[in-house]
């Protein structure tokens, strides 16, 4: 290891302080039920609440949750019971590749946000005769897969039927996608992963999310898909855990009122650094670590915890169940059931710069994505090697039409692009802040390490050149030149960088050993980010609107509450955790173990949503 890296170690966590699987606590006293005990205990409830002796289980498994293995396990558990897959009544795969082709466009990252829901992969005619073959079948029936509780309103039964959601993670769909898996009911295991994942983003998730929306208020059971793997378990592996509609309802009401941190992933990539292994303390095998999710609710998990261990599920369902408790009203109302601010990682340390890249202007991400905000960014420096830069804004008296052209001959192999001539570079420092509206040509240069803090469309990103790079794929990573000049903001120089991203650091108080500060970010983003250095403690107060905070300096504070309100919660060196709007008061304090002389926190939150006292 460099000098470098152990130098970035000293005085923080080092290996193992981080927690790299955070968790959330069920209701006290819930158990967590698993394998056959789980299916055996549904079909019981199923049995009670039915009127007659033909109880009907509905399994509405979210896209990506492997079927077969889903199905085998429910017929091993349960043999005496009829199994459907739901799926059998969805339109044929060639229609609906037809109706989402539109939503797919050609692109090979980029597609048109889709407004499906389920039912319209479903013909109609099928999903009836499958509710009556149900409903005048006179046994037990199991109904699996997407979608299968929209039968429920056309059994003819009596009562109720049982109403299970087998929920997944989107990070965990993308690793099976890499290892081979498609989409939902597409055949396409051997497509280019980006556009199975475009797919996904685009469509699937999009109709699985306002499907979910429909049954969280009715689920008398939630299951744990991840752990339903394609291949056959391990024997150290657990099955699917399972907990009660109640107790999830329950768990989400009481995340959205207490501190908390999502499970974060991390992913190599051609440009990755060293400095995760070594101060996260990741394996030391891995080639690199290029980012991180540290807090995408989009995309991480909460790890749900109680008795019989824990149960893994999308952070967004707390987004989607409780947005008002967690977002706050002002925030609820300006974005609704989305999390918008995103917290990640970028790791350049003994790797290489970023694609130099613009995000889209709002205008062009609405009229041309369907996306109602864009991927405005900022670059908080956790820590920096000495010769560390950031690209941003253009040099003085570039001429766009030259630059385009050296861009195309670069992009064609012609020659390579010159990046010095047409962009700044600015020395990165530890705990420099800067900010990058959309529009701006940035990157982030080698030896850094950077805390991006930003808005939370994350895959909005057009890159103007990779630096000759292939993927690790050894496929060109896709670079975006007719979406880049369309929204490259010509007049961001290096005088109006200077003035508007730079430097722009200013003291809003000090007072008891506190010192607050204002870092950014530039008056046409949306997110405003406050540092705090103390070195007892710093009182904070969300005022009605959720906070996103990140340890930016020191080895271990805790999160109180004033008046008791939630327990006690541990935060270390380079954390991000979530402050739920609905906590109100809370103090960010160093604890018995810390041995650091002085902290900082990094806060985020979006301008204008507080809410005053009334």
């Amino acid at each position: 290891m460099n000098g470098a890296i152990d130098h970035m170690s000293q005085g923080y966590t080092g290996q193992g302080g981080y927690d790299t699987q955070p968790t959330v606590s069920l209701p006290e006293g819930e158990r967590i039920l698993r394998g056959a005990e789980a299916w055996r205990s549904l079909a019981h409830q199923a049995v009670e609440s039915a009127e007659s002796d033909a109880p009907v289980l509905l399994v509405d498994a979210y896209p990506g949750v492997h079927l077969p293995t889903l199905i085998a396990e429910i017929s091993a558990a349960l043999p005496d019971w009829t199994i459907r897959n739901g799926e059998d009544a969805a339109l044929p795969s060639h229609r609906i590749d037809e109706m989402i082709a539109a939503n797919l466009t050609d692109d090979r990252v980029f597609g048109v946000m889709s407004h499906a829901r389920v039912s319209d992969f479903y013909d109609r005619e099928r999903v009836a005769d499958l509710a009556r073959d149900v409903s005048g079948a006179g046994r037990p029936t199991v109904v699996v897969g997407w979608g299968a509780a929209i039968i429920a309103p056309l059994l003819d039964t009596g009562r109720d039927p049982v109403v299970v959601l087998v929920d997944m993670a989107r990070w965990e769909i993308q690793q099976r996608q890499r290892a081979g898996a498609g989409n939902w009911r597409a055949d396409n295991g051997s497509e280019d992963t980006l556009r199975k994942y475009k797919r996904g983003f685009f469509v699937e998730w999009r109709a699985a999310g306002r499907h979910k929306m429909d049954l969280f208020e009715r689920i008398d059971a939630v299951i744990d898909g991840n752990a339903i793997a394609p291949s056959a378990p391990s024997p150290d592996r657990l099955p699917a855990g399972m907990i009660s509609g109640a107790a999830f309802r329950q768990a989400m009401a009481d995340a959205a009122r207490r501190p908390f941190r999502v499970v974060p992933f991390f992913d190599p990539g051609v440009w990755g650094g060293q400095w995760m292994k070594s101060v996260i303390g990741l394996d030391p095998s891995a080639p690199n670590y290029a980012w991180c999710f540290d807090c995408v609710p989009e995309e991480n998990s909460l790890l749900l915890e109680g008795e019989g261990g824990v149960i893994e599920l999308p952070a967004l369902d707390l987004v989607l169940t409780r947005p008002a408790e967690l977002l706050g009203e002002r925030t609820f109302a300006r974005f609704g059931a989305e999390f918008p601010i995103r917290f990640d990682f970028l790791d350049t340390m003994e790797g290489g710069n970023l694609s130099l890249q613009v995000h889209p202007l709002t205008d062009y991400i609405q009229r041309t994505f369907g996306m109602h905000y864009t991927q405005d960014e900022s670059y908080y420096m956790l820590d920096a090697g000495e010769d560390a830069v950031v690209y941003l804004g253009l040099r003085d008296d570039v001429e766009p039409a030259r630059m385009m052209e050296d861009l195309r001959r670069a992009t064609s192999g012609e020659a390579p692009f010159d990046a010095t001539r047409y962009v700044n570079t600015y020395p990165a420092r530890k705990h420099d802040h800067f900010s990058i509206p959309a529009g701006t040509v940035h990157c982030s240069g080698a030896d850094s390490m950077v805390l991006e803090i930003s808005a939370t469309p994350y895959i909005f990103t057009f890159k103007l050149w990779d630096w000759g790079r292939v993927g690790l794929d050894g496929v060109p990573r896709p670079v975006h030149l007719d979406h880049g000049e369309a929204n490259i903001q010509w007049n961001r120089d290096s005088r109006w960088v200077a003035d508007h991203l730079l430097d722009q650091v200013e003291v809003v108080s000090e007072a008891d050993g506190v010192t607050e500060e204002r870092t950014g970010l530039h008056e046409l983003e949306f997110i405003e980010t406050r540092r705090h250095w103390f070195t007892d403690r710093a009182e904070h107060d969300t005022r009605g609107t959720v906070n996103v905070l990140n340890l930016v300096e020191g080895d271990e504070v805790r999160v109180v509450s004033p008046s008791g309100d939630f327990a006690p919660f541990v935060v270390h060196y380079a954390e991000t955790f979530i402050v739920p709007a609905a906590v109100g008061s809370y103090v960010v304090e160093k604890t018995d173990r810390s041995r650091s002389a002085r902290f900082a926190t990094i806060k985020a939150y979006v301008r204008g949503t507080f809410v005053e006292d009334r």
